[in-house]
């Protein structure tokens, strides 16, 4: 191919697709993938939709530009939808916790005392 004819679309040159074929066959199915961005570093990734893609790359790079272009983003996961596995609705009661949580409160230790005396000092 003429250097003339070369896009200059710097998705497609850099993946070197085919130029001029459509990189779709006739009656190929793409796969779906989840998207979650990272906004700034040390955040937590979170879910910001879906894209459609025949692999793994070029789902990374469709959601670039759909979820990236415009906004803030230092990092970007893609996963295949078919790859994620949930709890089904009826195991709810798995997540159910004891009501009485009174270890996780500073009162029923001996310092308690002391705990409010700190906090009396710092207000």
């Amino acid at each position: 191919m003429s250097d003339q004819n070369k896009s200059l679309d710097p998705r497609i040159a850099r993946l070197e697709l085919p130029q001029g074929e459509s990189i779709v066959k006739p009656d190929e199915y793409w796969g779906t993938f989840e998207v979650f961005l990272q906004e700034k570093r040390g955040k937590f990734h979170q879910h910001v939709g879906s894209v459609h893609a025949p692999e793994q790359e070029m789902a990374l790079v469709f959601a670039k530009e759909q979820y990236a272009r415009r906004g803030k983003c230092v990092n970007m996961w893609v996963v295949k939808t078919t790859d994620i596995f949930a709890f089904q609705l009826a195991d709810e009661d798995m997540f159910a916790t004891t009501p009485d949580k009174q270890h996780r409160e500073a009162g029923m230790y001996k310092v308690r005392d002391r705990i409010q005396e700190y906090q009396n000092r710092q207000k």
